[in-house]
């Protein structure tokens, strides 16, 4: 069956990229939006919508994708997904919407799947931004796509160093309110007794030392977004003000009795347990439900299979800049093998502390392990499941692979080896026997 001429005429004069395709995924028509941003040289009408989009030589549903089209052959009704794409800048992220076609028979005869980059984040190293592949981070950033448009409070949770700030400046930049400013709140460094001001403002004269009349960061934000970082640690005095301001979008400035509206959105985020603290009757319970209208869980480092050694390009390419530093295998092993407690923040200030140490343009496993003795903090064991691992623990720990690598790699002797990975050379000898 082919599409009418007016349907894909009026794909044709659509702003965003829009494909045409049937219910065996091959592709009728790609509009000129379409043309400009994914295939300028090549036609991609008669091909799979699965070979062009992912490479894959079967449907995405087979190839551990999720895929519109089966699940909108399922609902009967539109669906969303996020999908990493190949594109001519290499592989993006891009917001998938298909809708299905009725055809005379009121059954689906055609789908249509409108596609928006997702600018924000990156499955390949980047300067900038998130990166990622693993499916952890994938469902996380599938969220993000979801919630970025829309007003509704979000809540990110997650353990120190995952990236909550960058979570957020991915949602404010991908909504409506992007051209605004985002205003981030640590509400662990304030204390109690500046919380207002500092949120909500002042007038001359409203305490001492208030000279003249200031707005608060609820001001600076106007239009754009809010983010409450750490609002687990904000007084249970100011959180009733807080839950004010979200009820009703109003606010005072310290000692004003004029009201002020706020054209906010509010993101927060906390490493804290708030279930506990609401419990305890430290946190507010009617604030939580008012700010996790949409909570979305950052996964730790060491749920992120496969993502370590994209972060460690791109933030090398961050913190060492302008050099073009390269981890060596053995390098990257000792890499994988540390716990992180602090997640990618640890890593980028191990990884820092590393391209201080090296010299060249290659970073071996010997300066890693440095960086990784440099930063040990006074006290902390040395064994145990979140102590960082020395090169001999790693060769203990990962055996054969980064063994043969770290050998491969090393030029000198064998005490010279031996010292290097911080075991004996007898212990060194009995491992070289092993790999014969």
């Amino acid at each position: 069956m082919k599409p009418l001429p007016e349907l894909t005429a009026f794909l044709e004069g659509l702003p965003e990229p829009h494909i045409l395709f049937d219910a065996q995924y091959r592709i009728l028509a790609a509009n000129a939006a379409y043309r400009r941003q994914f295939s300028p040289e090549r036609s991609v009408v008669g091909r799979h919508c699965y070979e062009v989009s992912h490479h894959f030589a079967v449907p995405c549903d087979q190839a551990g994708e999720s895929c519109p089209l089966a699940q909108s052959k399922l609902s009967g009704q539109r669906e969303r997904v996020l999908h990493l794409h190949h594109t001519r800048r290499g592989e993006e992220y891009v917001n998938i919407e298909l809708s299905p076609l009725p055809g005379a028979d009121g059954q689906p005869a055609f789908y249509v799947e409108k596609m928006e980059p997702l600018r924000v984040a990156q499955g390949q190293p980047t300067a900038q931004g998130l990166i990622g592949r693993s499916p952890a981070f994938q469902r996380m950033l599938g969220l993000v796509a979801r919630v970025a448009p829309a007003p509704a409070t979000v809540l990110l949770l997650g353990e120190s160093g995952t990236g909550k700030e960058l979570v957020a400046r991915a949602i404010h930049e991908a909504s409506p309110r992007a051209s605004k400013p985002l205003v981030p709140v640590d509400c662990s460094s304030l204390p109690e007794t500046l919380f207002e001001s500092e949120l909500f403002g002042h007038e001359r004269g409203a305490f001492t030392g208030a000279a003249t009349a200031k707005g608060g960061l609820v001001e600076a934000a106007s239009g754009g977004t809010l983010f409450l970082d750490e609002v687990g640690d904000i007084p249970l005095a100011m959180q009733v003000k807080l839950l004010r301001l979200l009820e009703t979008g109003m606010y005072r400035r310290v000692g004003s009795t004029e009201p002020r509206h706020a054209d906010i959105r509010v993101i927060s985020a906390t490493h804290r347990d708030l279930d506990r603290m609401m419990a305890e009757g430290r946190f507010r319970e009617d604030l939580y439900y008012r700010l996790s209208t949409f909570p979305i869980p950052l996964p730790p480092l060491r749920e992120r299979a496969g993502d370590l050694a994209l972060l460690a390009e791109a933030l090398l390419e961050r913190v060492a800049a302008p050099r073009r530093l390269r981890l060596t295998p053995a390098a990257m092993h000792l890499l994988e093998a540390q716990p992180f407690p602090g997640n990618v923040r640890e890593l980028r200030n191990l990884l820092e502390r590393t391209a201080l140490l090296c010299d060249g343009e290659l970073i071996e496993a010997a300066h890693v392990e440095e960086a990784i003795a440099t930063g040990r903090r006074p006290g902390r064991a040395t064994t145990g499941p979140s102590a960082p691992a020395t090169a001999g623990d790693t060769v203990r720990a990962a055996g054969r692979e980064t063994l043969r690598a770290i050998v491969a790699e090393h030029r000198g002797n064998r005490a010279a080896l031996a010292a290097k990975l911080g075991i004996s050379e007898r212990s060194l000898y009995r491992k070289l026997k092993s790999l014969e």
